[in-house]
């Protein structure tokens, strides 16, 4: 499916952006609909409602003043980017598009009155309230792991910030032929070739600045999204020898080069021992089902569960995530709230920043046609995930979601990933993909 007509049947197509009127505070307002969280999800919802009705009140509720973006922190660690090219505002939300930002935090809700309250003692009235929380590390599920050893020792710094600047200080300082170990989460967990994607990166800065050292992948999975293309990118830049299975399937459709010695980088997967079962801080050692790894850099994205808030508010379920009504993000636990992004439960959708937006575009839709009286329209929502094998070597995977029986669905064909047998230049472009996305993509939530 062309990316136009998805647009076209999520209701949006037909909002041709550079048309519409600038929005101003004045504008006459009816029916409230307040917004917790103002990451991805919560951006891209407050400025699409007001683009599909003007007339809504729509008040975005935010701890932090400025938001610091995940997608593409990794580039952080090797020195691509700066921990302030992570950060974006929210003026043109209020500016451009007359959304009300409140730089709070919600601590409670009053699902009879419809009132959100806030820790600076405030009382929103909502016709409808939709939380966008993200996800919370789950710190304490690996042992010998906790929150206090990810800010001082050993960072995740999967949710940006203060941790990912340590980790990015600790690759710089490691010494002369070090291991770097990545301990990858299990499903579900966002961005799903991110960690495999961070790997690559830092191997590839290695190979500049430390050129001896050596990069251990510990996961508890045995395959992961993208894997085919990122471990084919692994073996073309960093002479990495794929699993006999999987280099047995590369094999039949493209040339795989068997290396008499194996490079820097190495995948354990769990069947191969790579599940990790606890931590040493003190020692950095990782004692995983297939042996100890000691290491000098220890990087570990651990478990994930939706963020403390869904609990608060009582939308989570025994597993830990948001249940939904799907076509319309309603929450089946408290009524007139709808819950969007990585706390979600949203079947076939991967947790990503490209899920999120395409979330919110049709809770934006559902709420606007709801709130006056009109049916909702039949959903489709899109994921484009890109990647980096190496700065120049880009890779993706790109799907469309319908329902289908009541689940959300992945519903294009087989042909989902960069080709194996791309050429490469078609490679090189997928890196300048993903570099235009990053901007491309922050201009359409928050500006």
């Amino acid at each position: 499916m062309k990316r136009r007509d998805a647009l076209t049947l999520l209701g949006l197509g037909s909002l041709a952006l550079a048309g519409l009127p600038r929005l101003g505070g004045n504008t006459p307002r009816k029916g409230r609909v307040v917004i917790v969280g103002g990451g991805v999800g919560g951006a891209t919802l407050a400025k699409y409602l007001r683009l599909l009705d003007p007339g809504l009140h729509v008040t975005l509720v935010e701890r932090n003043p400025i938001y610091i973006r995940p997608y593409g922190s990794t580039e952080v660690l090797t020195g691509h980017i700066t921990m302030k090219d992570l950060d974006v505002t929210y003026d043109a939300l209020h500016e451009t598009y007359g959304v009300e930002v409140l730089i709070d935090a919600a601590v409670g809700l009053d699902p009879v009155k419809k009132l959100l309250r806030t820790a600076g003692k405030k009382e929103l009235p909502y016709d409808r309230l939709v939380v966008s929380p993200g996800i919370q590390l789950d710190y304490g599920a690996i042992p010998g792991y906790s929150a206090q050893v990810a800010e001082t020792r050993i960072p995740s710094g999967w949710i940006p910030g203060a941790q990912t600047a340590l980790l990015a200080k600790q690759l710089q300082a490691m010494r002369p032929g070090g291991l770097f170990v990545l301990v990858a989460p299990p499903n579900p967990y966002r961005c799903p070739p991110g960690p495999y994607e961070r790997a690559a990166l830092v191997t590839e800065w290695l190979q500049r600045h430390n050129p001896t050292a050596k990069v251990i992948v510990a996961d508890p999975k045995d395959a992961f999204v993208t894997d085919e293309t990122m471990l084919l990118g692994w073996n073309r830049l960093y002479r990495y020898n794929p699993p006999d299975d999987y280099a047995k399937k590369l094999a039949a459709k493209v040339e795989v080069k068997r290396h008499s010695e194996g490079g820097p980088i190495t995948w354990i997967r769990a069947k191969d021992g790579g599940k990790v079962k606890r931590l040493e801080a003190g020692s950095l050692q990782i004692h995983t089902e297939g042996g100890v790894l000691k290491a000098d850099v220890v990087n570990v994205v651990p478990p994930m569960k939706a963020a403390t808030l869904a609990f608060d508010l009582g939308l989570t379920d025994a597993a830990g995530w948001c249940p939904v009504d799907r076509r319309t993000f309603k929450s089946t636990k408290v009524p007139d709230v709808h819950v969007i992004g990585d706390s979600c439960i949203a079947d076939a959708m991967p947790k990503s920043g490209f899920s999120a937006n395409s979330q919110a575009k049709v809770a934006a839709r559902a709420i606007v046609e709801e709130l006056a009286g009109r049916p909702v329209p039949e959903p489709v929502w899109e994921n484009t995930c890109y990647a980096l094998a190496g700065m120049h070597y880009g890779l993706f995977v790109a799907d469309v979601f319908r329902l289908v029986d009541g689940k959300i669905a992945r519903t294009n064909g087989p042909d989902r990933y960069l080709p194996l047998d791309a050429s490469p230049a078609q490679i090189r472009l997928g890196a300048r993909y993903q570099q235009a996305w990053l901007r491309t993509f922050t201009q359409d939530v928050f500006e």
